[in-house]
């Protein structure tokens, strides 16, 4: 089976007040074949750094049995507590993976700020197959990729600065809640 490029996404929630609408966002995605949600942890962390997680999903019971727990493998954190985790820094280190490489090491987990919560949702991004296919064919190769500020859009006439404003606005808004 071939696998569409992957992406990890971390959003955090200062206040979660989930009412199913980003779940309702990833089944359409699923069910028009956008998106495959391989994964997902929410992860809430406490006034003093300690976490809690749970796992989410929207995967059939056959998918997920034959995924398991990818996010967690990813950022080296068990689902199964310390031990999980351990076992899943030895796999990787046996393997030779190092998922992040050591210049640009991510840190997920100390990323989400104390007295809030995140989802990790680790997306296949079903869409980009036959384009990434096609850029593999002609040689190319991925360099970079990231996403791009509202502001930076600005600057190349794609938004205007209030249209900017509002987009980060709303973004950020439970940031600074």
């Amino acid at each position: 089976m071939a696998i569409g490029p992957v992406q990890l996404i971390v959003l955090g929630f200062s206040h979660p007040n989930f009412h199913g609408e980003v779940i309702a966002e990833l089944e359409r995605l699923r069910e028009s074949d956008t998106v495959r949600v391989i994964d997902a942890l929410a992860v809430y962390k406490d006034a003093e750094g300690e976490i809690e997680v749970e796992h989410l999903s929207n995967l059939t019971q056959e998918e997920a049995i034959e995924l398991g727990s990818k996010v967690g493998a990813l950022i080296g954190l068990g689902i199964a507590g310390e031990e999980g985790a351990e076992a899943g820094a030895e796999a990787g280190a046996a393997e030779g993976i190092n998922v992040f490489g050591n210049a640009d090491e991510w840190d997920v987990l100390e990323d989400i700020p104390n007295d809030s919560a995140a989802a990790l949702i680790l997306l296949e991004h079903h869409w980009a197959v036959p384009l990434r296919d096609a850029i593999a064919r002609a040689g190319g190769f991925r360099i970079g990729d990231g996403f791009i500020s509202p502001f930076d859009l600005v600057e190349i006439g794609l938004l205007s600065a209030a249209e900017a404003k509002e987009l980060h606005d709303m973004e950020n808004a439970a940031k600074s809640a």
